[in-house]
Order: structure tokens, then sequence, then C-alpha cells
């Protein structure tokens, strides 16, 4: 098995090819800090709308060494946090016009994707989740009864037969599905973006650190890039600038992938139609069939490390294997015997309120975009096209959604950070076992923990 690697996406389609780093100082137009999914589409968008702008991409490793090429490869519609936080806020309506969006831009990735030439594996199958517990039942149902209230939502409730027919997962009682959804090989996405930006005339400069963001420019470990506006599109990595260490929580989350699987086994899992898969667990799993046949299974493992530490190359520890390899076996008993060829991690980026935000400071030029808590994938892209439309001073739906401008506290001080997030998993996990050995009913502890969380 390769642990670590960064992911078994770079594995699959081989390290790119290093970029040069920055060699001097520099004056662009707009300044990006971050080659993965928020800063390539900041950059293909505005050099899209206005191609005389002169843009820096810098990147500490190279494009799409972070979440961007280690995520589990979900191209689907969530809002980060949910929608219904919005409506006190900004209106029904609003939070309706947000998902709206969301749904879209899932078809917009596809749409550039094929555009600009890039084969990353897209299969739009919709995403389907699991409930294998009464309890996970029970909150799998009145979630698509609280979804069909909604405009945009088009979530459909699937009952056992239905649902293993689509997807033949051990145990289940019920699925939810909807069609915004589709499968990537995200390295494969995130590598041919960054070169659709290049045609275009967009630098990047790879092996360059970042070590302030400031009004007007970029300082880094090798010289200066100047700008009249900077973009902050860091993730998970935000952690590691000056001033910004309590900004997001890099949130760690683990993955495996399998040896390619037989005809055989694939008869019995069915699984053929592009669904990304999820659970109604509160440790939640995801998981996609990827284009040569294997299962790719993630989890969050060690969800936080003291300090906000990120990890380098994805090494990720056996026991979070052997979880991940349970989970496998327990969905699809079949894929006993079965080798797991891969296990890497990478970090996300959490809010306090777990909210994504886009946002600029026309004052200052100073721009932002992520905490996507693991939903980025497609909300990259409506960041990108939104951070376009901010810096080029358009008044537009998309600058109008309620995300623009969103402000939330700064986490905690240590030790607090770490007793608070093992706490959390640790509430949950007991949770989750307490529902396997036969609680019909969402445990209290956990309620307790979505509240202490900031996710209810």
């Amino acid at each position: 098995m390769i642990n670590g690697h960064v992911s078994h996406w770079w594995e699959q389609i081989g390290a790119p090819t290093p970029r040069e780093p920055l060699h001097g100082d520099t004056q662009v137009d707009v300044a990006i800090v971050g080659a993965g999914y928020t800063g390539l589409w900041t950059a293909y968008y505005l050099k899209r709308e206005q191609p005389d702008l002169r843009i820096a991409i810098i990147e500490q490793r190279h494009a799409g060494y972070g979440a961007s090429g280690r995520n589990g490869g979900w191209l689907t519609n969530s809002i980060t946090g949910g929608r219904e936080q919005y409506v006190t806020t900004h209106g029904r309506a609003a939070a309706e016009r947000f998902q709206a969006a969301m749904n879209a831009t899932v078809d917009e990735v596809i749409a550039v994707a094929a555009a600009e030439g890039i084969d990353a594996d897209l299969k739009k199958g919709g995403e389907f989740n699991v409930a294998y517990t009464p309890a996970q039942a029970q909150r799998l149902r009145a979630f698509v009864e609280a979804e069909a209230q909604w405009r945009h939502a088009d979530v459909e409730l699937l009952e056992a037969a239905a649902a293993t027919e689509q997807i033949n997962v051990e145990g289940t009682l019920a699925a939810a599905w909807h069609p915004h959804a589709a499968r990537i090989q995200p390295a494969k996405l995130v590598s041919g973006l960054a070169a659709a930006v290049e045609r275009r005339g967009v630098e990047i400069y790879e092996g360059t650190r970042a070590l302030s963001l400031e009004p007007g420019r970029v300082v880094t470990d090798r010289a200066t890039v100047s700008a009249e506006f900077v973009v902050r599109a860091t993730e998970g990595f935000t952690e590691n600038l000056k001033g910004l260490h309590r900004a997001w929580l890099p949130m760690n989350s683990s993955l495996i992938a399998t040896e390619p699987l037989p005809v055989s086994v694939w008869e019995q899992i069915g699984w053929d139609r592009g669904q990304v898969l999820g659970d109604f667990a509160h440790v939640y799993m995801y998981a996609q069939r990827t284009a040569d046949d294997r299962i790719a299974i993630g989890g969050r493992g060690v969800p936080y490390k003291y300090g906000s530490r990120t990890d380098l190359d994805g090494q990720t520890p056996q026991r979070t294997v052997d979880t991940l390899t349970e989970i496998l076996h327990r969905f699809f008993p079949s894929t006993h015997g079965a080798a797991i060829e891969h296990a890497w991690s990478g970090v996300l980026g959490v809010p306090r309120d777990w909210a994504a935000t886009v946002g600029l400071d026309r004052g200052t030029g100073m721009a932002w975009a992520g905490g996507y808590v693991g939903t980025g994938v497609t909300t990259t892209n409506l960041a990108g096209r939104t951070l376009t439309d901010l810096i080029l001073g358009r008044d537009t739906e998309l600058a109008g959604l309620p995300w623009v401008n969103h402000r939330v506290r700064k986490w905690e001080i240590e030790p607090l950070r770490w007793i608070a997030t093992h706490g959390l998993y640790a509430a949950y996990g007991h949770a989750d076992r307490a529902e396997a050995a036969g609680a019909t009913k969402t445990s209290r502890i956990a309620a307790l923990a979505n509240k202490v969380a900031g996710r209810s």
C-alpha cells in the first residue's frame, strides 16, 4: 500500500512538472495566493472577462497540492453549513437563490471542463446518501421531508428496495438522492484548470511561500508581489499566514482507494451511474466509484492536530486506514479480500460557524474565499465567479448572494481548540456506536455536540 505521496489522484496521473518560482519583485493587477480550485477559478474567470489583466498566482508547493488534489471527488450542490442559516439574515428567497446558484454551478464546472478539453472523469449521477440504522433512517426521513419545503432542493426518498437497486449497501433501510452532483478525478480537474489559466496568460509561481498578505502586496520568502487586489485562496493552509492562525481551523480528512474491483463484485454492488455516496452517520463517510473501477472512500480519521498543524504529503495513521477499511467492508461485504492500494490525507478549512465565505474589502483591495468544510469542489467555482464580479465592480446576482462578505469570529486559543474538536468527534463516535448497537433515536450527546460546534 502507498501511504501519502499527496494522493491517489496525483499518483494516477503523475506528479506535475515543477513551475518556476518567483525570481524577483513584480507588479500585477491581481495577486492570488493559492493555486487550488479557488485561486485557479478566480484567475480563469478574471482573464475570460478582462483579458488584459495581469494576474499572478503564488503557490507554496504545486498547483493542486492541497485539498484540490486530495478530495473525494464530489462535485455537488451543498451549501456549506446549510441554507437555513441565511433565512434569518437575508430571507428565504435569498437562501433559495443561493441553492439555485449551487445547482447551476455543478453544470458550469462540467461545461468549462468540456470547453477547455479537461478530461476529469466527470460523470453526473447525483448524490446518494444511505441510512442503515433506525436512528439514521429517522434523520434521513426528516431531512427529506424538510428538503421538500425548499425550491431547488430536488431531493427524493428511496425506500430500501429502490435504494439497493441503485447502490447495494449492506443493511440499507432508506436513502436520499438528488440529481445535482457528479463524480470527478480531482487532480485531473485541477491540473487541467492550471493549464487553462496559463494558456490565457496567467503566471503561476510555484515553490514560493507567501509570508503575509497586506493591502497592495504579497510578501513571500523570495520576493514581493505588488497588486491592486490581493486574493487569499489558501483554505486549510490559511493558518500558516501571519495574523490568520485562528481564522479557519484546518480539519484533517483521510481516504483510501482499493485496487480495481472485478466485474463479479460490481454485479453485486451496482453503483454504475456515477453517483457519489455518503451516509447519515454523525462521523460520516464519503465515497465514489472511480473511472477505473476502484472504490475511494473517506472520513475524518484524526480530525485535528494540536496547534492547527497541517500535514505535508498526506501520510495517514494506520488506525485511520483500518477504520476506513472497516467501513468499506461494512458497506460492501463483497470487498473483503480486495487490496487497499493507497491511503492519503489532507486538510480542509473550517470557519467557527461552519459557513463558507467570499468577499472583498474594496478600500484595501483585500479579497478572500474559503472555509468550505469539505464542500469546495463546486463552491470554489462559484467563489471564483463571485470574486470576479466583486473585483471588476459588477453589481450582479452572484455578488448579492448571502454568503458574500460574511464574517465570523476567530477560533478559540489552544488548548481549547484541540480539546473541543477531539471532544466533539468523540461524542459523534459514541453516538454512532450507540446507534449501531440498536438505539432508535439520535443521541442527545450528538445533538449537544452540534450546538457546541455551531452546526445547528
